[in-house]
């Protein structure tokens, strides 16, 4: 009883503290000003199938973050801390998971608890654990599907099918969160796994027929209405955002194929510097005594290194690569920093607070890194010129966006209707690379009447200004021919707020600070 209060302290701890971190930063941009602004408009529209950003349908992404976040905004309200709510939840999921499944996987009550806290106390968790997109939440789902699929097929001869079915709701799951890797991926480590160990014909008995119809009636459901109200979702959601982001090299972020051993590296620094110790020991060992020979493979000792692989060399071939794809290696990799660390303590027993030294260097390295993205966040965020929005715009008056698309705006004001988005759509359409104008008019596509959200720039430069009408803008942005009309209302940090008429007693050539504070106290 003790040690399970232990354990359930140990995973609170951790979780509590992934809050705590999750309430200092304000929206990372671009990617968690969309994802929350599309869980807010999930809310406002109703419409639990199509997902939209600004009103426009979005179908990058499965709905499973949209439709956990619109609940989440209806019972909590709409604020930046709320909206992390449904990825800290898979945070606990995975710490949950991750422990109830390795220590009946590897019958080693130490060990799972170990892998817990590496876990618990990583960067990845703390930071990824929080960060609003879909990338944390499909780790938790294929790591549980691997470690259900792994126990349903231990070492006896027979076949847990139950468990399987199970890991097969977890890769339905997956699925809804990020899309096909859901299932591919645990499918290929378990494959991997099972071919290595010599135990392929296990997969004879598995429960291919009952798995695949619990798998579809998780994802086909979703699937099938959004092609029937959307034609061309299949070819869109399946074709261009799966396969040719895969294989293309049109897409942004391009890096080289190394890139991810070293975001692995500060996922879980400073715990991978035990692995790396544990290497070198065993080559000086090896040198000193000439024991070179090939160990009999242990199954249970090889699944970290196939699930770790998998992962790696599946994210490393496509071009395009983002820090976040490469999240569910983080638990195998924890899973091999615990076997290093007892393969060290077997050599030379150290004693065990080396072990918390790691595991709060951890959590510093967290801390820090947290509000190192804070500082950056602030940098780019419009969240100042939506609060000093918030305190004049009627629900009558139009607000225009001009050169770039502040992500965080629209869910910071909170609005109830699109914003018109100015552009020279003729040209983007063209010449847009992988960005937020081609979400935008390809969007549009599924529903047309979405696009009265988008104007030209020359049909802007007729409208004719009004106090009713606002232009939020880069600060940088070439603003002579916003001069001759609009005037500049309040300057933000990043973005600048213009008005179609001066308010009455502010100067129209500065900021109107003092009248902000005045009126929105």
């Amino acid at each position: 009883m003790m040690k399970s209060k232990k354990i359930w302290f140990y995973i609170l701890g951790f979780w509590v503290l992934l809050l705590a971190l999750a309430t200092i930063r304000p929206l990372s941009l671009p990617d968690e000003g969309r994802y929350a602004d599309v869980g807010r408009w999930m809310l406002i529209s109703g419409d639990w199938l199509v997902p939209r950003l600004n009103g426009i349908p979005f179908f990058h992404k499965p709905p499973l973050l949209y439709w956990m976040q619109a609940a989440v905004f209806e019972w909590a309200g709409v604020h930046v801390w709320t909206a992390r709510w449904v990825i800290a939840l898979h945070a606990l999921l995975l710490l949950v998971g991750v422990y109830f499944g390795l220590k009946p996987l590897y019958k080693d009550e130490p060990f799972a608890r170990k892998v817990l806290m590496v876990i618990g106390s990583s960067v990845g968790f703390l930071i990824g654990g929080q960060y609003i997109n879909h990338d944390f939440m499909v780790a938790a789902w294929i790591s549980i599907s691997v470690i259900l699929f792994a126990l349903s097929l231990r070492l006896d001869d027979t076949t847990h099918r139950g468990l399987a079915r199970l890991g097969f709701v977890a890769c339905g799951l997956g699925f809804l969160s990020k899309g096909l890797i859901g299932l591919a991926l645990p499918g290929a480590v378990i494959f991997v796994w099972l071919l290595l160990t010599g135990r392929q014909r296990k997969m004879l008995d598995f429960p291919w027929l009952s798995g695949f119809l619990i798998f579809a009636a998780i994802t086909m459901p979703w699937m099938l209405l959004a092609q029937h109200q959307n034609p061309g979702f299949f070819d869109y959601f399946i074709i261009a955002q799966h396969f040719s982001r895969f294989t293309g090299s049109q897409f942004n972020s391009q890096q080289a194929w190394w890139f991810y051993v070293p975001i692995i590296a500060l996922y879980l620094f400073p715990w991978v510097i035990i692995p790396v110790v544990d290497f070198f020991q065993k080559i000086k060992i090896n040198l000193k005594h000439s024991q070179w020979g090939i160990e009999k493979p242990n199954p249970l000792r090889i699944l970290p290194w196939v699930w770790l692989l998998v992962i790696l060399v599946f994210f490393s071939v496509p071009k395009s690569k983002l820090i976040g794809y490469i999240l569910p290696a983080i638990p195998p990799v924890a899973m091999l920093v615990v076997q290093s660390w007892n393969n060290i303590q077997k050599r030379k027993k150290y004693p065990q607070f080396w072990f918390w030294i790691f595991c709060g260097l951890s959590v510093a390295t967290s801390l820090g890194l947290n509000f190192l993205a804070r500082h950056n966040s602030l940098q780019n965020a419009s969240a100042d010129v939506a609060d000093a929005l918030k305190c004049h715009v009627q629900k009558q008056d139009e607000i225009y966006v001009l050169g770039e698309y502040p992500y965080d705006f629209s869910f910071a004001m909170n609005g109830q209707k699109p914003i018109t988005v100015v552009q020279d759509w003729d040209d983007a359409k063209k010449n847009a690379l992988d960005d937020w104008r081609r979400i935008f008019f390809e969007g549009v596509h599924f529903d047309e009447k979405s696009g009265q959200a988008l104007l030209n720039i020359l049909d802007f430069e007729k409208i004719q200004p009004l106090a009713q009408n606002w232009v939020v803008a880069p600060a940088n942005y070439p603003a002579d021919n916003l001069k001759n009309k609009w005037h500049v209302f309040y300057k933000g940090q990043k973005w600048w707020l213009w008005r179609g008429a001066a308010p009455e007693g502010a100067d129209p050539i500065k900021p109107a600070a003092e009248l902000l504070q005045k009126t929105c106290r």
